[in-house]
């Protein structure tokens, strides 16, 4: 694991600041259920910007026993800088196990291309060549199997190819993962079993952000941590392939990217970082989008900003690694 060299160290620009801000765009928020004309394979929570254009898309997987609507700041956050986010609705009450999330996200993925104009403002247009996929804490497990092509049963017995992207889905330019969680423990990981513990092992292509949270691996009181040791941020970024960022979000815990609500109902069983909520969604929002401008775009400026001087973020980002 190594940072950027020096020789291409970057001084903060306008924009890289702005990511930390809220975009330029207005947004609206939509909810899609199944009963829709366009016929979306699960309820889907959609944020996108009002002015006239074309966007890329971020499918975003929610964490485990969380509603897609409880990230409702983060999102609008991201998509205010022009981008289209579809964030669907796993489950009800009863979790479904991984695998099913797994094979959901992959339906809603095919559905983009055709149904996603269906429920777009008037004059909003998806670049769907440009597509990222993100998740948070097990939705953050989701979205690493999704990319990784998890969704055959039988790939699990034959030998996997050095790389290897899904070829029954549009290709994903970049995969963010949230404080992902793998399971409850190392001994104790639900299928698919993704983390091999191998460095730099993931079968996949893509250009990978991991950011992770300080608290997350912390118990509070009789409430076991969030993010354990073993199966968390760590070790997701540690089996990613080049290039790979990470960001440790060092004073906040697995659940502080949430909405303010939310976020505080679950301090009682989750550590809660005593920093604002609000600087914590700020500082994860524009990670995303500097990572979508550079694998998505194709201007890195914003991302290199951010490695290079961490200080520019609204909270302490330590320690910050790109390979």
């Amino acid at each position: 694991m190594a940072t950027l060299p020096v020789e291409v160290k970057t001084t903060l620009s306008e924009s890289s600041d702005i990511v930390f801000e809220t975009g330029k765009y207005e947004v609206c928020t939509t909810t899609v259920r199944t009963s829709h004309s366009s016929k979306p394979p699960t309820r889907l929570f959609i944020v996108a910007p009002l002015t006239e254009g074309t966007y890329d898309v971020l499918l975003f997987c929610h964490g485990f026993m969380l509603a897609n609507t409880w990230y409702t700041n983060l999102l609008r956050h991201i998509a205010s800088h022009g981008y289209i986010v579809v964030a669907p609705k796993f489950y009800g009450c009863i979790p479904i196990s991984i695998p099913a999330e797994v094979k959901k996200a992959a339906q809603v993925t095919k559905w983009l291309s055709t149904g996603l104009p269906l429920v777009l403002p008037d004059k909003v247009n998806l670049d769907i060549s440009n597509l990222a996929l993100s998740g948070h804490s097990r939705g953050g497990k989701t979205a690493f199997a999704l990319a990784l092509g998890e969704l055959d049963k039988k790939s699990h017995k034959k030998k996997k190819p050095l790389v290897r992207d899904n070829p029954n889905l549009p290709k994903f330019k970049a995969l963010i993962g949230i404080d992902p969680v793998g399971g409850s423990a190392p001994s104790c990981r639900p299928p698919p079993r993704i983390l091999e513990y191998i460095p730099r092992c993931f079968n996949m292509s893509v250009p990978i952000a991991v950011i992770g949270t300080g608290y997350g691996n912390q118990s509070l009181c009789i409430c076991p941590p969030f993010a354990p040791d073993g199966v968390n941020h760590s070790e997701f970024f540690n089996e990613s392939k080049p290039p790979a960022c990470y960001f440790l979000t060092k004073d906040y815990g697995h659940c502080d990217m949430l909405d303010d609500g939310i976020a505080n109902c679950l301090s009682f069983i989750s550590k809660s970082g005593k920093g604002s909520k609000d600087l914590m969604r700020k500082s994860v929002g524009g990670i995303v989008v500097a990572f979508l401008r550079t694998y998505l775009g194709g201007d890195q400026k914003d991302l290199d900003a951010i490695v290079n001087d961490p200080s520019v973020a609204p909270i302490i980002l330590d320690p910050v690694i790109y390979v």
